[in-house]
């Protein structure tokens, strides 16, 4: 042991991350639609392959509660076929950003739209997993979830099978919360697990009619895509999907390693190396059939939390649920879709920055109105629309911060001479109407002397207006000079 010192600590988190991952690779592929293999499929790709990439050394791979409402949304447009053909292009997609070095500008990314878009997928994943929580059938989108709440409700205190199902539910999300409290115990068994545990066993100790997961053979649920699926990528519906799903991976992932590098004092990640390393298991995953994968914050922390010292860790991860997968598929079978469900509610919940906004309210109103319209934006109109309107918004606002502009007038007492105005700072079109507004407001009897070399920036809009006001200016029988 002493040749290798970082074994047992590798081999210890890496039990730890097995134990975490195997209820969300199986929740996320319950909510996403697809067979609860699939789940297991991607997390075993994103820890033998992903795993041993390198990129970054410690944070985890698999299938995300990030993507869930995009892949479900995914399944039931194009079907479980194509699914297959969208990760495949997103991977390749994302080996290409790889390639041209575009990883570290992930990082540019405003931190309101992540956070946002994050808010927004936990709220469509709550809305629709609380239908689960009682055996019930979302009706779809985010909108029609959360519009058919009174129904759910109604339905649900009728129904003694539901009740049921909702007592399992509540009940995993309270161990949920109440686990990681007990530490003696957390640091032995996670919350995730521990709660789908004591789930699992309630409903077979009391018999209780609750709906269970549905399994089949690992390689009876991988279907390769065919050929029909790889040609239906040529339509713009599905490459925007192939975008969206690419586009919010990356991100997901590469904010990811930038939160895992603040937990650890270890090598930090290559952005450029670690989106490649994305792009080879989403291209893998896509060739399997299985669900996308992204680098998961949760049992990333859990990694380092546990003591991890290299990538031994997760590739090790990677074996016990190819073993599991492999060896105790029927264990799954005994699982109740509602604790699941209560595992993906409590994963929504924490997606929401509900601490950070109100100190983000009062020191930066703006980029806390950016994260709320994309959440809003993601609930009422879907994934790739709700992330671009966020973007264009943070676009919009860091334009109309960094667009001052600053009139200094000077009025002699002197009517025969010129009133001097001296404009400074960056004058832009979102900046025009404020100017204009102030030269008019001059003395309309008076000779002006408009200086704009003291402007650091001036667009085209802005000098037109300026040009075309001076015109107007001298018409009127008075002089105007224009210094630039």
């Amino acid at each position: 042991m002493k040749r290798f010192p970082s074994f047992q600590a590798d081999f210890t988190a890496s039990l730890v991350v097995f134990l975490v991952a195997v209820p969300l690779c199986v929740g996320v592929a319950v909510a996403s639609g697809v067979p609860a293999e699939l789940g297991l499929v991607t997390g075993v790709v994103g820890g033998l392959l992903t795993g041993l990439l390198p990129g970054s050394s410690l944070q985890v791979s698999g299938p995300a509660a990030g993507l869930t409402v995009l892949v479900f949304e995914a399944v039931k447009e194009y079907g479980l076929g194509t699914l297959g053909a969208l990760v495949l292009a997103a991977g390749v997609l994302q080996l290409a950003m790889g390639a041209l070095k575009l990883g570290r500008w992930f990082r540019a990314i405003s931190v309101a739209v992540v956070q946002g878009m994050l808010a927004g997928i936990g709220l469509v994943l709550i809305a629709g997993q609380l239908y689960a929580l009682t055996d019930a059938k979302a009706p779809g989108s985010g909108l029609a979830n959360i519009g058919g709440m009174p129904d759910l409700f109604s339905a649900t205190v009728g129904s003694e099978k539901a009740l049921a199902a909702l007592a399992i539910g509540a009940g995993t999300i309270a161990v949920l919360v109440l686990w990681p409290r007990w530490r003696p115990a957390a640091r032995i068994l996670p919350a995730p697990l521990a709660a789908v545990a004591l789930a699992t066993t309630t409903v077979w100790a009391l018999d209780m009619p609750v709906a269970r997961v549905q399994v089949s053979g690992l390689l009876d649920a991988i279907q390769p895509p065919g050929l029909d699926d790889l040609g239906r990528l040529g339509s713009i519906g599905v490459l925007g999907t192939v975008l969206a799903f690419a586009l919010i991976a990356s991100a997901e992932s590469l904010f990811s390693a930038a939160a895992v590098d603040r937990l650890h004092n270890g090598p930090k990640t290559d952005y450029d190396k670690e989106l490649m390393a994305q792009g080879a298991g989403n291209a893998v995953c896509g060739v399997l059939g299985a669900l996308p994968m992204t680098a998961v914050i949760v049992r990333s922390a859990a990694n380092v939390q546990a003591g991890a010292k290299t990538k031994a860790s997760r590739v090790m991860h990677g074996a016990w649920l190819l073993v599991f997968a492999a060896a105790f598929p029927a264990a799954l079978g005994v699982v109740p879709v509602a604790a699941l469900a209560g595992v993906l509610v409590h994963a929504g919940c924490k997606l929401i920055p509900v601490r950070e906004l109100r100190p983000l309210w009062r020191d930066h109103r703006g980029e806390a109105v950016v994260l709320l319209v994309t959440a809003i934006a993601i609930v009422t109109v879907n994934m790739f629309e709700g992330v671009l309107i966020g973007l264009l918004m943070a676009v919009a606002k860091t334009a109309w911060e960094t667009s001052h502009v600053h009139l200094e007038i000077q009025t002699p007492e002197d009517t025969a001479e010129p009133v001097l105005v001296r404009a400074v700072g960056n004058a832009t079109f979102l900046r025009l109407p404020k100017i204009l507004d102030q030269l008019e407001a001059l003395p309309a009897d008076r000779d002006v002397e408009l200086d704009i070399s003291g402007l650091r920036h001036l667009d085209h809009a802005c000098g037109a207006a300026l040009t075309n006001w001076a015109e107007q200016h001298r018409r009127s029988t008075r002089e105007v000079e224009l210094v630039s």
